[in-house]
């Protein structure tokens, strides 16, 4: 299996309302590093996975939805709690969404969603697809 790694920075703002979340609880920021994995059983015709110029473009454009945002007012988070673990799952969804449409996009097996909060904090979420 083969893979590919991009990785972006961006800045939200949350609350995770439940007694578990401790200081949390109220409304704070966050500074997320995402990586964003793309995997493949063999390479393509140009012996890559994904160009890094396209998947950068791709995670750049549902990173900027997200970037600067209260996702307490964000619509689709509206009911729901924007914890690390469910964010990543979001972004996998939103990229698997727009990598379907681009011309290596049906042959990639799967994509990986890491978000780091700190060197010593992370959440991923691993998402398999259709592909070759």
């Amino acid at each position: 299996m083969f893979s590919l790694t991009v990785r972006r920075h961006f800045m939200i703002a949350h609350s995770l309302p439940r007694l578990v979340f401790g200081p949390a609880q109220g409304l704070h920021g966050a500074t997320f590093v995402a990586e964003v994995t793309f995997r493949r059983r063999a390479l393509n015709e140009n012996a890559i996975v994904l160009d890094i110029g396209e998947a950068g473009t791709i995670i750049d454009e549902v990173l900027e939805g997200l970037n600067y945002q209260n996702l307490d007012e964000h619509p689709d988070f509206a009911g729901k709690l924007s914890t690390t673990e469910a964010l990543a799952e979001y972004i996998a969804q939103k990229v698997a969404a727009r990598i379907e449409d681009t011309v290596d996009g049906p042959a990639l097996a799967g994509l990986d969603v890491t978000l780091r909060e700190n060197p010593d904090a992370w959440a991923s979420y691993t998402m398999d697809l259709p592909g070759a």
